[in-house]
Order: structure tokens, then sequence, then C-alpha cells
């Protein structure tokens, strides 16, 4: 648990910069993959850190999936979190995968209303 609104502050920001260098990675080397996410309750920090890759469809993800792009993504979470400061295997669930095709068909697009009923299976 983070103490102070000052660190959750600079934790967000060192997790946002760190996580984006890690999605460039990603769309320029995994077909399909779009962008990615991170999902945090400050309370619970760093066990409730998860972060999600989301494709444009299903079957790119079963696809990339398929070919072992797992691995990949993975280890650029795993360097994003180290180099954030974040300690991996602390995280209850630290990496999923998600489509957007499966959140307009299950969430009528709504990410937010999708990560956040995400984040509740997960206490």
């Amino acid at each position: 648990m983070l103490s102070s609104k000052r660190d959750q502050t600079r934790t967000e920001r060192q997790l946002s910069s760190c996580l984006t260098e890690a999605c460039e990675v990603g769309k320029a080397q995994i077909v399909g993959f779009s962008w990615l996410t991170h999902e945090v309750d400050y309370g619970r920090f760093p066990e409730s850190l998860q972060v999600t890759w989301i494709f444009n469809t299903e079957a790119q993800k079963t696809d990339a999936l398929a070919q072992g792009q797992d691995v990949l993504m993975r280890t650029l979470t795993r360097a994003a979190l180290d180099e954030a400061g974040v300690d991996m295997e602390k995280l209850i669930a630290p990496v999923r995968f998600d489509s957007e095709e499966a959140c307009k068909r299950a969430d009528g697009g709504d990410w937010q209303r999708r990560l956040a009923r995400s984040a509740k299976t997960r206490h």
C-alpha cells in the first residue's frame, strides 16, 4: 500500500511511462495488438495491479496466444514493471488478454465497466 497521494501519483506516472514503452514494442511486433491498460487499487498495491493487453479481435488474440506471443507480452510487462520498481512476484493476476470485439459484444464497448468487473473478480 502506498502511503500518500504523492507516492500514488508518482507511481502512476512511472507505471504509465514504462507501460507505454511496452505497448509501443507490442504494437510493432504483435499482429492485431492494439493497446494496453492497467488497473490498480492503491489501497492494495502492488497485489491488485493488473495489465491488460488488448487486441482488435478475438481471432487475433487467439492467434497471438497460439503463436506464443504471450511470452513476449509477459516479458515486456515484467520489464516495464521492473523499471517502475514493482515486484511482479507480489502480484495476484498481473497480465490478462482481451479484445475490442469481446468488449463490444459483452459490454457495449464500455471498457471502464469491463475492467471494473474484471477487478472485482480478482478480490
